[in-house]
């Protein structure tokens, strides 16, 4: 799909300011999708919405259709009459408001969320009740499993599916059925607070696009190994007759590690997806453009060949590339959905020429990441002379430093460059940009607007000039990720000018998309 010119934000709900610990669905996120339209930014790139697991990260999601609790607006749900405001009025107080503190964050609200259902089962109206109903019946194909998954693993302490007694794990249908039968009720409250985060994701997707706001929502290729897609369709991944992985996912020493990411994901048994007609892809891809406009398919050259580590290396070292069948399965989604998919991907990390082949024949756009720019080779395809229209650029991803941090980093923190290769490659930063370094954010950002790329996408961190402390991902790393929120006062009046002037001047304040919008009455 061909875009026009345009840019926008990067921004995962969890970091708007909320004074309950993580950001969420409710008044702060419409005052943000405001500032993008009042800045002239007609994109909203997100990170996946799913319900997250140990370590707290959205590509390691209990469900690859579920949404995330953490993020239903307690204030709409006081406005819906589930709970009363004296019910929210003392939230836990944080230590650090620029940080998401996800154990108290999660005990607080999710005691919250099981009284909202306690009152919605008292409530006698039938409208809310057959509402409630209608979306279960819709969505019935995912959330019936993810909703049984889920107090399963309630009831195993959080355990991973694999340590559950031998029959829950396997799926035997009468140990199934005793669960249903014992917690039918428990299983309803997962299916509401489901339909709580849907009924609000939707409402404030509709307002995006009136506004004329595109959703970039991001698609991560494998699912977290303790998820209900594995535990319910097991034969769709490499694992061994007792469920354990063969082989798992990562990617050999890179930019970041210098063994390697080892990300652990189980990989794909393609030949049963094959045989399914990429069936649950088709239902996963279906699901996606209802929540979100614009789909960013995350580690993209998996589907031209994955690195297959085996199952307990502690590195990534130690893999193999193995060949998948990604032209067979876009050739399915094109069939299914149509020439011009809305997608965009992530061609970063070893690109050989088999994965150009796969993004360039369905005409997908890359990307390009302006901190990857600057190693010293003329033709290195990230410095912005090299740059091609059909392609979106960014100052950094979620995976990287900021824009500020990247500028003043030290050898040996955030990646594995010598301290020689960070010296010479903000030397040549310098030159290139024509800068003082003194605001090296907006060089950044005026370099990506100005550049040929279609679509240019800036990191909230990097508009506001911020430093390493409110990175959201250091990749190969186990904590203090994911956490970073936006103070309450930062989108000032200033900052919201000088974007909508550098969107005016290179350019770029044109919706990507012709909008329709419709709340869909699968989630509704």
């Amino acid at each position: 799909m061909k875009f026009p010119r345009s840019s926008g934000i990067l921004m995962h709900p969890s970091s708007f300011p909320s004074k309950y610990g993580i950001g969420d669905l409710g008044k702060e996120a419409y005052d943000f999708i405001d500032f993008l339209a009042d800045s002239g930014q007609h994109i909203w790139q997100i990170l996946p919405l799913g319900p997250t697991g140990f370590g707290d990260s959205p590509y390691q999601c209990l469900s690859a259709f579920a949404g995330n609790a953490l993020f239903i607006s307690l204030d709409d749900v006081v406005e819906d009459g589930f709970l009363k405001k004296e019910d929210v009025a003392s939230p836990p107080e944080s230590d650090d408001d620029e940080r998401i503190s996800y154990g108290q964050v999660i005990d607080y609200k999710n005691a919250l969320l099981a009284q909202a259902f306690r009152n919605f089962k008292k409530s006698t109206d039938t409208g809310l009740q057959t509402a409630f109903l209608a979306f279960c019946q819709k969505n019935h194909w995912w959330l019936d499993d993810y909703a049984l998954f889920r107090v399963i693993k309630e009831k195993n302490a959080g355990q991973s599916w694999d340590k559950w007694d031998a029959k829950l794990a396997k799926r035997d249908e009468a140990a199934l059925a005793k669960v249903e039968a014992a917690h039918g009720e428990e299983i309803e409250e997962r299916k509401f607070y489901q339909y709580l985060f849907f009924k609000q994701w939707m409402k404030l997707k509709q307002y995006a696009n009136e506004k004329k706001v595109a959703i970039v929502g991001d698609l991560p290729i494998f699912v977290a190994y303790d998820s209900v897609d594995v535990w319910r369709y097991p034969e769709f991944f490499k694992l061994d007759e007792d469920g354990v992985p063969i082989v798992v996912s990562g990617v050999p020493p890179d930019y970041f590690s210098a063994t390697g990411q080892l990300w652990g994901n189980p990989l794909y048994n393609w030949d049963n997806i094959r045989e399914d007609n990429f069936g649950w892809w088709i239902r996963r891809m279906e699901m996606s453009l209802e929540m979100v406009d614009v789909i960013r398919i995350d580690h993209f050259r998996g589907f031209a060949a994955s690195w297959e580590i085996p199952y307990g290396e502690t590195t990534a070292q130690k893999g193999k590339w193995v060949t998948t069948p990604g032209t067979e399965f876009f050739t399915a989604l094109q069939k299914h959905f149509g020439d011009t998919l809305p997608i965009i991907v992530e061609d970063l990390g070893v690109i050989t020429p088999d994965v150009e082949e796969l993004r360039d024949s369905f005409e997908f756009p890359g990307m390009r990441i302006l901190q990857m720019a600057f190693g010293g080779d003329a033709c290195n395809i990230d410095l912005p002379h090299n740059y091609i229209p059909h392609s979106v650029v960014y100052t950094g991803t979620h995976d990287n430093d900021t824009a500020i941090g990247w500028f003043n980093s030290q050898a040996g923190a955030g990646s594995s460059r010598t301290q020689d290769q960070i010296d010479f490659e903000r030397e040549r930063c310098l030159k290139y940009l024509k800068s003082d370094g003194k605001n090296i954010n907006w060089d950044f950002i005026h370099s990506a607007f100005a550049s040929v790329s279609a679509i240019a996408i800036i990191p909230m961190q990097d508009v506001l000039g911020l430093g390493s402390s409110s990175r959201m991902n250091l990749p190969a790393s186990q904590q203090g990720n994911w956490a970073w929120r936006m103070k309450a006062d930062a989108l000032t009046p200033e900052v919201t000018h000088k974007l909508k002037e550098l969107t005016s001047l290179y350019g770029r304040d044109n919706p990507i998309l012709s909008y329709q919008p419709v709340i869909s009455a699968a989630t509704v």
